[in-house]
C-alpha cells in the first residue's frame, strides 16, 4: 500500500531537496511501517514509505530502471495494488522486459517504460504513483480511476511537490497549512469538488487523471471517466454478468503475501464479498478467511428509520454459513471519547472528523491490524448498485439537490453553529447550488436519452459522494498501517452497473436487485432479506455525557481557534437540548473536531 512523496523542479533545483523530501517521508511513517527510501536525481527527489504486501523481501522503493551505463532512465514511487499485474508481467516479458521481483511495483515501472502515460489505462486496481522520466525531463503523477488512493500536489516556484497526504506537503516547510475558503465551503456543504482540498494551494490529482510537469508547465490528461453506453442484456443476463465480474474481482483481490481478512457487518455488501472471498480462498488452498465486525459496549439497541436491526445476528449467520475465522471488535465509550483518539483521527484525515463514526472506524482498524495486514471492505456497493434509501424515495430523488444531504444532516448542523459574519462570507447555499449545477453538467448521456434522472443520481454518488467515503477509509486505515481493498470499485463493474437500466437495478422491487440476485446462492436467507443498515454508532449514554463535558471545557476557552468560525452561544444552546437529538450530538462533535483541526490549520 504505502505512502509516496517528492519534489521536482526543472528550472531551479534546490540543494536542500533531499532533506525536505525526507521530512515529507517521515510525516507519513504510519502509512509505511515496513521501510522507507529516498532517491535523488539532478531535478527530482522521490520518497517512499512501504507497507509490504506482495513479495515483502523485495520491492524496496523508490524503484529505478537504469541503462547500460547505470544511468537512471525512470524512477518510480508507487502506492496501491494492481490486480492484473500477472497478466501485464506476462505481456511485458513477451516484449523483452526482465523482472527481478514479484511485486506489482516493478510491473508498473516496466509498463511505463513500454507505454508511457498510456500505461495508466492498462492498470486494474487502486493506485497512486509518481514517475520521474529522466529522458523526457518530466514528472508524471497518476491516480486510479475511482480515486481509491489519495495523491495531492502543490506548485512551488517552477517546481511541484506531491504526496499521498497534505501533512506530508506541510512537512517540507515550503507549504503552509492555510485553510481554503472554497475548501471550507465544500466541507460545510457536505460536497466535494474534484481536484481541490481543504487547504489553500493544495490540489488533488483527480481520479482517472495524469498530471504532468514538464518544460511547458503543469497540465492534466484524463485517461478514464464514466461514459454512457447502450445496455442490451435482459435482467437475467445482467445478473449473470455481475456474478461473473464479482467472481473474477474477488479472486484477484485475495492475492497477498501477508495475512488477509475481511470486514463483516452482516449486510448484503460485506457478506457477499466474504462469501466470494472464502470460496476463492478454499479453491486456492488458503486457510479460512479472517473476518471482523464492530460492536459497542454498554449499548441497548433501539431501531431507527435507517437502522432497524443490529448487526450481530446477521454476522453470526454469515460466519456459520461461510465458515470464516471471526472476531468481534467491541469498543466502549471511554475509547471513543478519548481525546488522544480524536486527535489521531483529525491528524489522519487532515480534516475535522465525524465524531464516533470516524473514531470507531479508526479503532476498529487498529484492532484488526493486530491480526492481519490486508482486509476487504464493501465500500461503494451502494453507489454502484443504488443501495441508499433515498434512491427509492421519489420526493428526494426528484429534488434538485444532492440526495445524501437529507441523510448526513451535516451541512445544516454545521451551518447552524457558524457565526453570522462567517455565514455571510462563505455563502454556502450559493456555493452548493453552483456546485450541483456544475456536477449535473458533467453527466454523460446517450443520444436521445430521456428520463435520465437515475443516471444523474448514480453519477453524482460515484463522483461527488463516494470520494469522501474512500478518502475516509484510506486515511483511517493507513494511519494504523492497514491496507483496505474495495472490490466494488473495480472500474469494469462500475461501468457495467452504471449503464444497466434502472429497472434492472430494482427488478425484484427492492434496492440492489442485481447484487442480491448475483450472490443469493452464496448467502443465508436472513442476509439476502435484510434491509440496508448504515455503519453503526454507539448509543451508550456515557458517550454524550463525556463529549458534553469536553464541549463545556471548550466554551471555557475563549482563545480557542474554533471561535473564529463558530458562535459560542449556539453551541451552548446545543448542550441544553436532549441527548437523543441527533443534531445535538453531531453539533458537539463537530465543534470539538473543528477546533482540533484549526489548531494545525491556519484559519481564514
Amino acid at each position: 500500500m504505502c505512502g509516496i512523496a517528492g519534489w521536482a523542479d526543472l528550472v531551479h533545483p534546490s540543494p536542500g531537496m533531499r532533506l525536505r523530501v525526507q521530512r515529507m517521508n517521515d510525516a507519513m511513517a504510519l502509512r509505511g511501517p515496513d521501510g522507507d527510501g529516498v532517491w535523488s536525481g539532478p531535478h527530482a527527489v522521490l520518497g517512499h514509505r512501504r507497507l509490504a504486501v506482495l513479495d515483502p523481501a523485495h520491492g524496496q522503493q523508490p524503484m529505478v530502471f537504469t541503462d547500460d551505463s547505470d544511468e537512471p532512465v525512470v524512477a518510480l514511487t508507487y502506492s496501491g495494488e494492481v490486480y492484473n499485474h500477472r497478466e501485464l508481467r506476462d505481456e511485458l516479458e513477451q516484449r523483452g522486459h526482465k523482472f527481478r521481483t514479484g511485486t506489482d511495483t516493478e510491473v508498473v515501472l516496466h509498463a511505463y517504460l513500454e507505454w508511457g502515460t498510456d500505461a495508466a489505462s492498462r492498470l486494474n486496481g487502486m493506485y497512486a504513483f509518481a514517475v520521474w522520466d529522466h529522458l523526457r525531463g518530466r514528472l508524471v503523477l497518476v491516480r486510479d480511476r475511482l480515486g481509491v488512493k489519495p495523491l495531492h500536489y502543490t506548485r512551488h516556484g517552477a517546481g511541484l511537490l506531491f504526496a499521498s497526504e497534505p501533512k506530508s506537503l506541510f512537512a517540507s516547510g515550503l507549504v503552509n497549512p492555510s485553510a481554503s475558503t472554497d475548501g471550507l465551503r465544500d466541507f460545510l456543504a457536505s460536497v466535494h469538488t474534484p481536484g481541490t482540498s481543504l487547504f489553500q494551494g493544495v490540489h488533488e490529482v483527480r481520479p482517472g487523471t495524469v498530471v504532468i510537469l514538464d518544460a511547458n508547465g503543469v497540465h492534466e490528461q484524463r485517461y478514464w471517466q464514466l461514459e454512457a453506453r447502450p445496455h442490451h442484456e435482459d435482467v437475467g443476463a445482467t445478473v449473470t454478468n455481475v456474478a461473473d465480474l464479482l467472481e473474477d474481482i474477488t479472486t484477484r483481490h485475495i492475492q497477498a503475501d501477508v495475512p488477509l481478512g475481511a470486514l463483516l457487518s452482516g449486510g448484503l455488501d460485506s457478506s457477499a464479498l466474504v462469501a466470494l472471498s472464502q470460496r476463492a480462498s478454499r479453491r486456492s488452498g488458503m486457510p479460512p478467511l479472517r473476518t471482523f465486525s464492530v460492536d459497542f459496549a454498554g449499548d441497548h439497541f433501539t431501531g431507527t428509520g435507517l437502522r432497524s436491526t443490529p448487526d450481530g445476528p446477521f454476522v453470526r449467520d454469515v460466519v456459520a454459513h461461510c465458515g470464516t475465522d471471526h472476531r468481534d471488535i467491541v469498543l466502549d465509550a471511554a475509547e471513543l471519547t478519548d481525546p488522544r483518539h480524536r486527535q489521531a483521527v483529525v491528524s489522519a484525515k487532515d480534516a475535522p472528523a465525524l465524531g464516533d463514526l470516524d473514531v470507531s472506524l479508526y479503532l476498529l482498524f487498529r484492532a484488526v491490524r493486530e491480526h492481519t495486514t490486508v482486509v476487504i471492505s464493501g465500500e461503494s456497493a451502494d453507489e454502484v448498485f443504488g443501495g441508499y434509501p433515498w434512491f427509492h424515495e421519489t420526493d428526494r430523488v426528484g429534488a434538485r439537490d444532492y440526495p445524501w444531504r437529507y441523510f448526513t444532516g451535516h451541512s445544516g448542523t454545521y451551518q447552524a453553529l457558524l457565526r453570522d459574519d462567517v455565514t455571510t462570507e462563505l455563502g454556502i447555499a450559493a456555493h452548493r447550488e453552483a456546485h450541483y449545477r456544475q456536477a449535473l453538467a458533467e453527466v454523460p448521456r446517450l443520444a436521445g436519452e430521456t428520463g435520465g434522472r437515475m443516471r444523474e443520481v448514480l453519477y453524482l454518488h460515484l463522483t461527488r459522494w463516494l470520494p469522501h467515503l474512500l478518502d475516509r477509509k484510506d486515511r483511517l486505515s493507513m494511519a494504523v498501517g492497514l491496507e483496505v481493498r474495495v472490490p466494488f470499485c473495480d472500474h469494469r463493474l462500475v461501468e457495467y452497473a452504471f449503464n444497466a437500466p434502472w429497472t434492472h437495478h430494482i427488478s425484484d422491487g427492492r434496492e440492489k436487485s442485481l447484487l442480491r440476485a448475483a450472490v443469493a446462492p452464496l448467502l443465508p436467507a436472513s442476509v439476502i432479506g435484510r434491509t440496508k443498515a448504515p455503519y453503526p454508532i454507539t448509543h451508550d449514554p456515557a458517550y454524550h455525557r463525556t463529549i458534553s463535558a469536553q464541549a463545556h471545557d471548550l466554551l471555557a476557552t475563549p482563545s480557542a481557534p474554533v471561535w473564529t468560525l463558530l458562535e459560542p452561544a449556539r453551541l451552548r444552546d446545543r448542550l441544553e437540548r436532549p441527548a437523543t437529538d441527533h443534531a445535538t450530538r453531531s453539533g458537539i462533535d463537530f465543534a470539538l473536531n473543528l477546533d482540533l483541526w484549526l489548531r494545525a490549520a491556519r484559519p481564514l
